[in-house]
């Protein structure tokens, strides 16, 4: 299974910033539940880094006299951990396990943003395959398919 099934899906938890970006806005963009991270993209559209709900509850602890002054790059992580859509779905979630990562980003050839993938929906995927699996196994061994 690869990235690309879930793609509309990480599509849907996709934001995007310009690396220029004020770090209020950048908060303001993640008030929703399901959306924890924000893609920092420069002017050309390429991926420069991301920004987390983390990021963001740091600065204002740190720095909640001056938030208006904070630019997004930097504070975003720079060095970024990421797929893309023909990636291998098992594949990226044991990377994700492995960097205690809940979201990553999908990128394209060219380094641009084009989803989100969240551990969550990929659980869900490989789940859901693996029971397509067994009920087409299940059906082999009963002798009532491949007939």
């Amino acid at each position: 299974m690869r990235v690309e099934t879930i793609l509309p899906v990480a599509r849907q938890r996709m934001n995007t910033v310009r690396a220029s970006g004020s770090l209020v806005d950048a908060a303001k963009l993640l008030l929703e539940t399901h959306k924890a991270l924000l893609i920092v993209c420069r002017d050309d559209g390429v991926m420069a880094g991301v920004l987390t709900k983390t990021d963001i509850v740091k600065q204002v602890a740190q720095h909640c006299d001056v938030l208006d002054t904070i630019c997004l790059s930097d504070v975003m992580t720079k060095v970024v951990t990421s797929c893309r859509v023909e990636d291998a779905l098992h594949d990226v979630l044991a990377s994700m396990k492995a960097k205690g990562l809940v979201h990553v980003p999908v990128v394209d050839q060219g380094s641009r943003p084009c989803g989100v993938v969240n551990a969550r929906d990929a659980l869900h995927a490989l789940l859901r395959e693996v029971k397509d699996d067994d009920r087409v196994l299940r059906t082999y061994i009963r002798g009532t398919g491949y007939r």
